[in-house]
């Protein structure tokens, strides 16, 4: 399965940019945004965006 993961802006929370990785992924990306305070969207990618 692959996620779409969002980076969002600090101060209104909009989509900055985003990425389509593997489940195996997640996880590392989570552990590094949580590492900076960084906020990020993970929602379940559609098959256009793969």
């Amino acid at each position: 399965m692959r996620f779409e993961i969002m980076r969002l802006d600090d101060v209104d929370g909009t989509a900055v940019d985003s990425t389509v990785v593997d489940a195996a992924s997640v996880n590392r990306i989570v552990q590094q945004a949580a590492s900076i305070g960084q906020r990020i969207l993970i929602r379940p990618a559609d098959n256009a965006a793969s």
